[in-house]
């Protein structure tokens, strides 16, 4: 099992090598950072020294390697031009806002597609299977921010029972500024449910449908037909053989969702005007604080990478099968 974990957190960091390389040119070729620090005021001359003094007249290869190594060891990803402060200052301000939506999202989309994935899969022809079928097919049709505004004219607008903007009341969970949490308040609770629904109408019809699927599958194979020829008890059969072999799938893909999550809550961020790394994305965007957007890039990916890591280390501890034949 070591040698699994430890193959896994070498590809990670192999993958985190080829995105920020890819990101450090990107930044190369269309970014200026001696303009975006000093403006267009400064004589040539002293721009020529300015970006010697910086290092960027050093080989591309150096200033990577110089790159990494801030990175690492400083947690240095340049400075924003927008906000006049450390990059990594001010990703690790918004995150906080992000990283409850995607938890809030997530929460939602397990309680309500386990059991009426599993409902669905046990009993197909019931009203509830064929009703919850054809609404996950709407769920999916439908677009995230058409879903979010139809959300705050119901709610926040026509039954005025809920807030259409902002996170309302937070509280500094550390007392030293790090982490402003909306889950410790009446008010921030209230203002997390409008963005986390919209945004889990996006992922839910999928689980929905993928947990179903599995399920259906894994119940006609020769294992269970032989739980159930010894008599077992029909919970034990479906909750203990059939849903542990389901969950194979179905984790690795909910993974893979969570880590993209992250990109999607951008439209959800900017419909309801939610503070977190996506309406800092789109702010960057629109001030062109190359900067910032490289640095947000690099962050997002490396969310990524370690999300879809610890994914593939709980799927070996749940099937063996996969962490035997990765060790060949």
């Amino acid at each position: 099992m070591f040698a699994f974990i430890l193959r896994r957190i070498l590809q990670a960091v192999l993958v985190m090598l080829v995105i920020s390389l890819a990101v450090f040119a990107i930044k190369n070729q269309f970014g200026d950072p001696v303009r975006d620090l000093v403006g267009e005021r400064v004589t040539p001359e002293e721009r020529s020294q300015i970006a010697e003094k910086m290092g960027l007249n050093d080989p591309f290869f150096t200033q990577y390697g110089r790159f990494v190594r801030d990175a690492v060891t400083k947690g240095d990803l340049g400075r924003s031009f927008l906000y006049n402060k450390p990059n990594l200052e001010v990703i690790i301000a918004h995150a906080p806002a992000t990283i409850e939506l995607v938890f809030g999202t997530a929460l939602i989309i397990i309680v309500i597609s386990l059991p009426l994935g599993i409902y669905c899969a046990l009993w197909p022809r019931r009203f509830l299977s064929r009703f919850t079928m054809s609404f996950s097919t709407l769920g999916v049709s439908m677009p995230v921010f058409l879903t979010a505004i139809l959300l705050i004219y119901l709610f926040a607008v026509h039954w005025q029972v809920l807030p259409s903007y902002g996170r309302g009341e937070t509280v500094d969970l550390f007392g030293k500024g790090y982490w402003h949490t909306g889950l410790l308040t009446i008010d921030g609770l209230k203002h997390l449910i409008l963005p986390c629904v919209s945004l889990s109408t996006l992922m839910l019809p999928l689980f929905i449908r993928l947990i179903r699927s599995e399920m259906m599958e894994v119940m006609e194979t020769e294992y269970i037909k032989y739980a159930w020829a010894k008599g077992l008890a029909p919970s034990r059969v479906w909750l203990v053989h059939a849903f542990k072999n389901t969950l194979l799938p179905v984790i690795t893909v909910f993974g893979v969702q969570i880590g993209i999550m992250f990109a999607f809550t951008l439209l959800t961020e900017l419909v309801f005007q939610w503070p977190g790394m996506g309406f800092m994305f789109l702010e960057a965007v629109n001030r062109a604080d190359l900067s910032l957007l490289i640095a947000y890039m690099v962050v997002v990916a490396a969310l990524f990478v370690f999300v879809n890591t610890v994914v593939d280390i709980l799927y070996g501890f749940i099937n063996p099968t996969v962490r035997i034949t990765g060790t060949k």
